[in-house]
């Protein structure tokens, strides 16, 4: 029998009722601020635990949002209900030929003018890491710099910054070697390599639908075919479609995102993690698993890897300091378990040696301290960024409309109404200076045809406001044209 709710707990249930009929009635409307705690205590003869109580609530059904410093927002539409979230995606079935380079470089190339309004980029704002304090590393770290290191820290890398790897892997529990440990030009060196070290010409591998599009140009550059699996936009790939594929095309290995994945941004829940290295270690398939965006989470701790599930050395982890601490340091790593000393010798073959004073500045930076303390304020920015998009796109974009708020990350996955062409409103934004990331990019199949990843890694102002007025009206625009259009017989 479920507990009667006590007083306490009704009286914030009923407070956030009332705001709730406020937010529907259009009283609250997107955008304006609750009143403060403190006004709604003094108002309603309220604690400030009942209050806070009922704003969480309101938070956790995504009708406001928190911002530091600044109170409690609504986020709600006008009308008082969010936007659906995109659909589970439906690729079609069977391993593809990949061929996706031609499209991505003209979606790319496009948009690196700095007078583009960057929701098509990768990156977030270089703004929001600590390049004065690596700066300082990279000089003093040059400095004490040994010669002989110049020979000994070839491949596997600088020992004193695989060792701060290792001590990352074991603030989450786990358990990785030094030795394990291969440091790379960034996390696509790694992830490459441990492709190459896992497949021949003519495997097909596994990848999510939606993907990144750069997996497509890996598995493009190595003559391999693409087996897209459907991927809900908040848990990850369809554990039970990927079961069926392994019996059916039996993949040589899976490429997965499983926290905060690129463009979705999903978060596979840990059990589901757990299911999935059982399900690939039943078969013996590789898992190459991509971790970048990990470190950008929100809550009490960082979402475990499916490396944490691994007992047979069969996930091969990649990671770098690109999304959370140092861009232009291209520093990366693979921590690919069984497989460590084939990664390790085909690094050797094709590049021989990432930047030995960079990653010696790095392991320095790790060895003072402060990486926490950046990564808590690099995350509070990120939240209060990707509460301003999502908000935004609740706003402006046009019913029918779908879209999901990420936990983590910095992208924000946008299905648009159907009949919406998303490469012809990428060029329509591109000539009102707005980049955006189409959804074809992220298909094998070029599929997606009305979906856009946009990302808000930069701090929101007024003129990423503009924008994304500007990017709405130009979606307004498109579903006026389709209803326009007559009839099909």
């Amino acid at each position: 029998m479920r507990d009667r709710p006590t007083a306490a707990s009704t009286r914030f249930e009923l407070l956030a009722q009332e705001l709730e009929q406020q937010i529907a009635a259009g009283v609250l409307r997107a955008g304006d601020r609750l009143p403060s705690v403190r006004q709604t205590c003094a108002s309603r003869g309220l604690s400030p635990s009942t209050v806070f109580q009922a704003y969480y609530l309101l938070e956790s059904r995504g009708l406001v949002r928190a911002a530091p410093r600044s109170g409690y927002f609504v986020t709600a539409r006008a009308d008082g209900v969010l936007l659906s979230e995109p659909k589970t995606s439906e690729p079609q079935s069977g391993s593809q030929p990949v061929e996706v380079n031609d499209l991505i470089y003209a979606c790319l190339g496009a948009a690196r003018a700095r007078d583009i309004v960057p929701f098509g980029s990768a990156f977030p704002s270089p703004v929001l890491f600590p390049l004065d304090r690596l700066r300082r590393a990279l000089v003093s770290s040059t400095r004490r710099l040994e010669p002989w290191s110049m020979v000994e820290d070839l491949p596997p890398g600088n020992l004193r910054l695989k060792r701060e790897i290792a001590k990352l892997y074991l603030r989450q529990g786990m358990n990785v070697a030094t030795d394990e440990i291969v440091l790379t030009h960034g996390a696509m060196e790694a992830l490459n390599l441990c492709l190459n070290a896992v497949t021949r010409p003519g495997d097909a591998v596994v990848v999510e639908s939606p993907t990144f599009y750069m997996a497509l140009q890996a598995l493009q550059r190595l003559g391999l075919r693409a087996i897209e699996v459907p991927t809900h936009c908040r848990e990850g790939i369809d554990l039970g479609r990927l079961a069926q594929v392994i019996e059916l095309y039996r993949p040589n290995a899976c490429w997965l995102m499983t926290s905060f994945q690129n463009p979705l941004g999903s978060l596979m829940p840990e059990a589901k993690k757990r299911d999935l290295v059982e399900l690939l270690a039943r078969h013996d398939v590789p898992l190459i698993e991509d971790d970048v965006y990990s470190e950008l989470y929100e809550g009490p701790a960082a979402p475990l890897p499916a490396k944490a599930y691994d007992r047979r050395g069969l996930v091969l982890h990649c990671s770098s300091f690109s999304k959370c601490l140092a861009p232009g340091y291209r520093v990366g790593w693979a921590a690919p378990g069984r497989l460590a000393r084939e990664v390790e010798r085909l690094k050797l073959m094709t590049s021989l040696s990432g930047s030995i004073p960079v990653q010696a500045a790095l392991a320095e930076y790790l060895q003072e301290g402060g990486y926490d303390r950046h990564l808590r304020g690099l995350r509070q920015s990120l939240l209060t960024q990707r509460n301003s998009l999502f908000d935004a796109v609740n706003r402006h974009f046009p019913d029918g409309t779908r879209v999901v708020r990420p936990a983590g990350g910095y992208f924000v996955w946008v299905e648009l109404p159907v009949g919406v062409d998303a490469m012809a409103l990428h060029r329509a934004a591109l000539a009102q200076h707005i980049s955006l990331a189409p959804g074809p990019m992220f298909s094998a199949r070029a599929e997606f045809q009305h979906h856009i990843r946009l990302t808000c890694g930069q701090l929101w102002d007024e003129a990423l406001e503009r924008a994304m007025r500007t990017l709405a009206r130009l979606v307004d625009d498109a579903v006026r044209a389709v209803a326009a259009e007559p009839a099909s017989v």
